[in-house]
């Protein structure tokens, strides 16, 4: 059998072949949407992506006869709160244990020789970002900022000792259809003097983003695996998402004055560069460009939370709603008719159940893994 080279990425030709790797390893897989070249580039440069000022990170590709038939990434993350964890990332590869076992081994010695005792992922490359592995749903495209996978990995990730450590869900929900009829009638009766809804100031762009990755930060908190979005991190959130920013279709609560909640929701961008291959240029700027004013048919709502002081009780109740409603409405003007509410820990009962009400279906399922790297 043909030997297994694993090269540490330390070039910007071997970083290339990295981002190229998952088009060429789902070249027969229609689902497979190949992401745009420049945005990858950007997100794995220490350079451009704030998120490598908390952390340090490595990417391996696997080469066999002159191939790169894999490729992993290992992360250490300062802001974990259990120092003993690491995390990997960006797993994609032929159907060959030996290709995985061989990327598996390079990212855990990596880990092992910073202290790690634990390893989490996928991670792509935080848990603000991609998050897990694609189990089921592999039929439909992923949408925006969502990870798509092989449906072999899987099995080739557990034949290395990984174990299920959580299940999160993506749900897609029919704009098209009324919110419930008890939500209805609580948001009609029952709001309380002061609660009221908006949308986005774009005259106080940054002002707003800065609000609402308070109330995120607040919100998720005590959430499972918790990051929270650095200030650096906000800054280059803020400005990346600009240009897919409607204001129409940004809805924020206050509660006498006091932005309280917040929900966004982006046009699918997968769905308009599908047919890119990756590439903008020289011509895909302008249908870019074009696309996005033309309005996408699908969306996903990536940040949404309600401060955790008013999560309880009958605003607690309320407020997810006239989030979704007031969404909703922009994004029917806009076109759109599916959305994507994602990603939702499989054990946050009160909001997959908020979610379910609405007739929203969880079709896809991504499953972070973990392992003890002390055995």
């Amino acid at each position: 059998m043909s030997r297994i080279e694993v090269i540490a990425v330390s070039t910007p030709a071997e970083l290339d072949r990295f981002i190229r790797l998952p088009a060429h390893l789902h070249r027969a897989d229609p689902s497979f949407v190949v992401p745009l070249q420049l945005e990858r580039r950007e997100a794995l440069s220490p350079a451009k992506n704030p998120y490598f000022q908390h952390a340090e990170t490595q990417f391996w590709l696997a080469v066999r006869d002159g191939r790169d038939v894999g490729r992993i990434s290992a992360q250490v993350d300062k802001l974990v709160q259990d120092a003993a964890v690491g995390h990997f990332g960006m797993i994609a590869a032929e159907d060959d244990g030996a290709v995985f076992a061989a990327l598996f081994t390079a990212a855990e010695a990596w880990l092992k020789m910073r202290g790690k005792r634990r390893v989490l992922g996928p991670f792509n490359l935080s848990i603000n970002e991609e998050t897990g592995l694609l189990i089921d749903g592999f039929d439909a495209p992923p949408m925006l900022l969502m990870g798509h996978d092989a449906r072999h990995v899987a099995a080739r990730v557990e034949a290395c000792g990984y174990v299920k450590a959580k299940d999160v869900f993506a749900y897609l929900y029919d704009i098209g259809h009324e919110l419930p009829p008890a939500a209805r009638r609580m948001m009609a009766k029952a709001r309380p003097a002061g609660l009221t809804v908006r949308r986005l100031d774009t005259h106080r762009y940054r002002q707003e983003f800065d609000t609402v990755t308070a109330i995120f930060n607040d919100a998720w908190s005590q959430n499972w695996g918790f990051i929270p979005f650095t200030e650096a991190e906000i800054g280059h959130m803020a400005k990346s998402m600009k240009p897919l920013i409607d204001p129409d279709c940004v809805a924020i609560v206050e509660m006498n004055g006091e932005a309280i909640g917040f929900g966004i929701a982006l046009p699918n961008l997968n769905e308009i560069i599908a047919d890119f291959d990756g590439r903008l240029l020289p011509f895909n700027w302008a249908k870019l460009l074009w696309r996005l004013k033309r309005g996408a048919r699908t969306a996903r709502v990536p940040l949404m939370g309600v401060r955790r002081s008013f999560q309880a009780g009958l605003v607690g109740g309320l407020v997810p709603y006239l989030i979704i409603d007031e969404m909703r409405k922009g994004l029917l003007a806009k076109g759109t008719r599916q959305v994507e509410l994602s990603w939702i820990l499989e054990d946050n009962r009160p909001m997959r159940h908020m979610i379910e009400s609405l007739g929203a279906k969880a079709y896809k399922t991504y499953r972070v893994y973990e392992k003890n790297l002390s055995r």
